[in-house]
């Protein structure tokens, strides 16, 4: 269990610079909008994407995804963003899984 933490490391690293870095970039609705809609969660599914080339399936990248993701909630946005966690999470899960398909096909 240790091994596969480690591992998931550094592509959570990624995952909680995505999202609580990037939100420093808006400077007005439509930015945030652009950064939440598109920008957050195509940089989610290509670190996932990574993740499931390289290391196979695994439930526990979601899960972080959704962890790191609630803290941004109460620092950038307001209660109402939670669902973003889950969204969030769904991609990530959605890019694992595509990831998993070239896994060991390298």
């Amino acid at each position: 269990m240790r091994e596969k933490l480690t591992a998931l490391l550094p592509y959570a690293a990624v995952l909680a610079a995505d999202f609580d870095l990037l939100p420093f970039l808006a400077r007005d609705t439509g930015s945030a909008m652009l950064l939440m809609l598109c920008v957050m969660p195509l940089a989610a599914f290509v670190t996932a994407l990574a993740y499931g080339m390289r290391r196979g399936f695994s439930l526990l990248l979601p899960a972080a995804a959704f962890l790191l993701f609630l803290p941004a909630v109460f620092i950038h946005y307001n209660a109402s963003a939670w669902v973003y966690a889950v969204v969030y999470a769904v991609v990530v899960l959605a890019g694992n899984g595509v990831g998993r398909l070239f896994y060991g096909r390298r």
